[in-house]
């Protein structure tokens, strides 16, 4: 079977390799290459990195919906997305024999969109997984063919549970297409009573409200750990927050968001409902640190009573 495959970023190439061992990938659709760092040198997206390891031609069209002759001539038997960045033309959807296979990170219908990985954990999913599904026009909004489902355990952040879900897919993906093939898998219509979304993350959600319950700001911090990451601010200095606890004290005539405790490890903050621990912390213009570095000679209880904002 001929296949192309269209995906970005890192979440897709466990996917992408997956169809590289086993099928004939004749060509990988990407995201145009991003300038990155301080010099904002091009750096080629993940996927492009995997097709070029493997003399696989790439396309990167910035608007797909207008620049898709070529993937067409390659003649697929059955096209693959993964995380791919741009809403894909009828003129694709409809081409292949086998159709248009999507591997998205979550069990539709929950959380449509292009972060389910991030809205999962922030807001407070106890589970979640893969779903392989038809593509259409609509956004996420196919038949199912097959999922796996993943708990999510307070242990996970962002990192851990985006590095799970991805070898799941590959899994998942491999198992599901020889059903494809045959014409013997499943077309199950999503249920639109139950769709909820997972859009991308905006910058102003990044910042922490310690208004908010002690476990809403846990999962704050761990839904955005590593990238784009939660931030709070501290004596006019931005501080980025990659991990947090849940402390057991209550505060009493406290602001939210006041350095109410230190501990060797930690620094407790008040939260709407009682106590978050920080525990790994980035200073702006320093690297990250756990926070028994960051308080190494310091006096922490000079921070006693300061107020994130």
């Amino acid at each position: 079977m001929k296949v192309v495959f269209m995906g970005t970023p890192e979440f897709a190439v466990p996917v992408l390799e997956g169809l590289i061992e086993h099928y004939d990938v004749v060509g990988v659709v990407s995201q145009p290459d991003k300038p990155v760092g301080r010099k904002q040198e091009l750096m080629a997206t993940p996927t492009k990195k995997v097709a070029l390891e493997h003399n696989i031609p790439v396309f990167q069209p910035i608007k797909v919906r207008k620049e898709y002759d070529d993937i067409l001539a390659l003649n697929p038997d059955v096209i693959v997305t993964c995380a791919y960045g741009q809403i894909i033309p009828k003129a694709i959807l409809d081409y292949p024999k086998f159709g248009c296979i999507n591997v998205h990170a979550s069990l539709l219908p929950k959380l449509r969109g292009g972060a389910p990985i991030h809205r999962a954990i922030l807001d407070d999913y106890g589970k979640t997984g893969i779903t392989i599904m038809y593509m259409d026009e609509k956004m996420d909004n196919g038949d199912i063919i097959s999922q796996r489902e993943t708990v999510i355990e307070d242990s996970d952040n962002l990192e851990s549970l985006h590095d799970r879900l991805s070898v799941m897919g590959k899994e998942l993906l491999l198992e599901t297409l020889p059903s494809v093939f045959e014409g013997t898998n499943d077309r199950i219509v999503q249920n639109e009573d139950e769709v909820t979304f997972g859009f991308n993350i905006q910058r102003e959600e990044e910042h922490i409200d310690f208004s908010k319950s002690t476990r809403c700001v846990f999962n704050h911090i761990r839904g955005l750990c590593p990238f784009p990451s939660a931030n709070a601010i501290l004596d006019g200095v931005e501080y980025k927050i990659y991990e947090s606890r849940i402390g057991d004290n209550k505060f009493s005539n406290k602001k939210c968001g006041e350095i109410c405790k230190i501990y060797k490890d930690g620094i407790g903050v008040c939260t709407g409902d009682g106590e978050i621990i920080l525990t790994s912390i980035k200073q702006s213009g320093k690297k990250r640190m756990s926070v028994r570095d960051y308080l190494n000679g310091k006096n922490g209880d000079s921070l006693l009573g300061k107020v994130f904002e």
